[in-house]
């Protein structure tokens, strides 16, 4: 287990080091869902629903929001099976 000791700023903000970033394949601009625990906060990445799951349609051109397109796709197949 790695651990790091990092300041909090006047704004709540802290600097993840890249060694633990890069352990938990955490990326610029990338989302993480954080959780209260009893003993303190977890920090986690969010996958992306597009990166979930790439390849399993076949579409003519890719929208731009994919997340959503991907969403939308996966509801729409789940209220077909249901039927």
């Amino acid at each position: 287990m790695t651990t790091e000791v990092v300041r909090i700023d006047k704004k709540g903000r802290l600097l993840i080091p890249k060694k633990l970033r890069e352990k938990a394949g955490i990326e610029e601009g990338g989302l993480v869902k954080l959780r209260a625990e009893e003993r303190g906060i977890i920090i986690e990445p969010v996958e992306s629903v597009a990166d979930k799951y790439f390849g399993a349609f076949k579409v003519e051109r890719w929208p731009d929001d994919l997340d959503e397109f991907l969403i939308r796709v996966m509801k729409e197949w789940w209220a077909k099976k249901d039927m």
